[in-house]
């Protein structure tokens, strides 16, 4: 089994907010098992890089999920996330993005400098109409669980993504629906994020899924720290 597929706990970063030592050495001693640099607005390669060497010696996997081709960097992390949203409005989000990269590399002749094993596609789901993401990628989330297990069932049985990430950013999911999912799947290993602010919802969701904690960080540094499974 894939290193990455055994995390429960991963912590999510924002290259486009500040950052400081308080927040660092809470990461650092939170027993989180992987980092991922994550963010959806305002990401340019500058803070990416920043963000990256703010982490890189905690001895934490690093993981980099790119907003944009832009931002794509491949020193001092472990893996690349590479999201394809599978419920976006806009095919840029679905194929165009990675589409444009992969270009990018070819006539720039550095695909070679790529480490292909390490990058894992991730099959989002957004199921936030508030979320950032949702808005620029024109996702539909008024979905029911049954059209969220389609999706699902797409990422899965069809693509054969090896990750699923059901994306609530910012608002707190469905348990229920995030279960239903868990229990589908056969190829892909799922991944939730959004709302996670307490012991409580971190327990309900770890059950069923690797959960990503990214906001409350930087609101109460205790309740983070809470939410890494014993």
């Amino acid at each position: 089994m894939s290193e990455w597929r055994r995390w429960r706990h991963i912590t999510k970063i924002d290259p486009d907010r500040p950052l400081n030592r308080e927040i660092i050495e809470a990461v650092s001693r939170s027993g989180t098992d992987a980092i991922m640099v994550s963010g959806t607005l305002n990401v340019t390669r500058e803070k990416v890089i920043n963000t990256i060497k703010a982490f890189e010696k905690l001895g934490i996997p690093l993981v980099l999920e790119p907003a944009a081709p832009e931002a794509v960097v491949t020193e001092g992390v472990d893996y690349l996330f590479i999201p394809t949203v599978v419920n976006a409005g806009d095919t840029t989000w679905i194929t165009g993005a990675h589409a444009r990269w992969f270009s990018q590399l070819f006539v720039s002749n550095t695909l070679s400098r790529i480490s292909w094993d390490r990058m894992i596609p991730e099959g989002y789901i957004v199921l936030n109409p508030e979320s950032a993401v949702a808005k620029l990628t024109k996702s539909r989330t008024d979905l029911t669980i049954e059209e969220v297990v389609g999706y699902a069932l797409t990422a899965d049985r069809y693509l054969k993504l090896p990750a699923i990430y059901l994306e609530y950013s910012g608002a707190y999911g469905d348990v229920r629906l995030v279960s239903r999912v868990r229990e589908i799947l056969q190829n892909s290993h799922l991944i939730y994020g959004g709302g996670i602010d307490s012991r409580e919802k971190a327990m309900a969701m770890v059950k069923h899924a690797t959960i990503v904690v990214g906001n409350i960080i930087y609101r109460d540094i205790d309740k983070y720290l809470e939410t890494v499974p014993p």
